[in-house]
């Protein structure tokens, strides 16, 4: 066998893990589950509220929308009246 070959198997021979090691990965696992329960509600909040925030934008430019539709209209209005004032007044 090449040095290589020997080191590699050497390398990557099997091992057994050192005592507690599972229990450190348990208790590794088991800590950050708080932190993403508050990242998930602190994300929750957020897209709610900008779920909230545009929405209401949405509903502004709805209003304004038919705003605009009522000036035009009532603009349309007084031209005619004004167009009729200038007939009778001739």
């Amino acid at each position: 066998m090449d040095w290589l070959e020997q080191e590699l198997k050497r390398a990557l021979a099997r091992k057994d893990p050192a005592p507690g090691f599972a229990a450190g990965v348990l208790a590794a696992r088991r800590k950050p589950l708080p932190a993403r329960r508050w990242l998930a509600a602190a994300a929750s909040v957020v897209v709610i509220a900008g779920g909230g925030a545009a929405y209401r934008r949405h509903q502004g430019i709805q209003a304004k929308e038919q705003i605009m539709m009522a000036v035009r209209l009532a603009a349309d209005k007084l031209n005619r009246v004004q167009s009729r004032l200038m007939e009778v007044g001739q």
